[in-house]
């Protein structure tokens, strides 16, 4: 059996926008802010994404969505995961599992992240673990100007 890992990283900055959902691993949250991106801009579904992507080697969410194709505009970013998993079956290769690590003070990932890892990993169709982070002050991320995701993936072929 072939075993590869791959890893992604997704980042988006704030935006004042009360007209514009927050969304983080598949799950809307009420909230005054949202996160500026072509698609939905969801931060932790575009790391899952990447990581499986590396690890299949197919390189990254940005040749495949680029933001500069308007089919992306306002995608949702799980429907987009369930089709990088997609293309990882197409090669030949089986997701074993994702884990995801987000990067924020708001909104709380807790509460939501029972709900967050069921909607991932049925996009994926393996298990998706997500971790909330602190940022504890520090830089862009704890002056509240944005959310970052660092994510791992597993994949295997016979």
């Amino acid at each position: 059996m072939q075993v590869r890992v791959g890893q992604g990283f997704d980042v988006h900055p704030f935006v004042d926008d009360a007209a514009r959902a927050l969304v983080l691993g598949g799950v809307a949250f009420e909230s005054e802010r949202a996160l500026r991106g072509h698609s939905d801009a969801d931060v932790i579904a575009h790391a899952c994404a990447d990581a499986l992507l590396g690890a299949a080697g197919l390189g990254d969410i940005g040749q495949h969505f680029p933001d500069t194709d308007e089919r992306w505009a306002g995608a949702d970013s799980i429907a987009l995961l369930a089709e990088v998993a997609r293309m990882v079956r197409a090669e030949g290769w089986e997701p074993g599992n994702v884990d995801a690590s987000v990067v924020t003070d708001h909104p709380k990932i807790a509460p939501a992240r029972d709900l967050m890892q069921q909607r991932l990993a049925d996009a994926v169709g393996a298990p998706v673990s997500v971790k909330g982070r602190r940022p504890e002050g520090l830089g862009a991320l704890g002056r509240g100007e944005g959310v970052a995701c660092w994510a791992v993936a597993v994949v295997t072929k016979p």
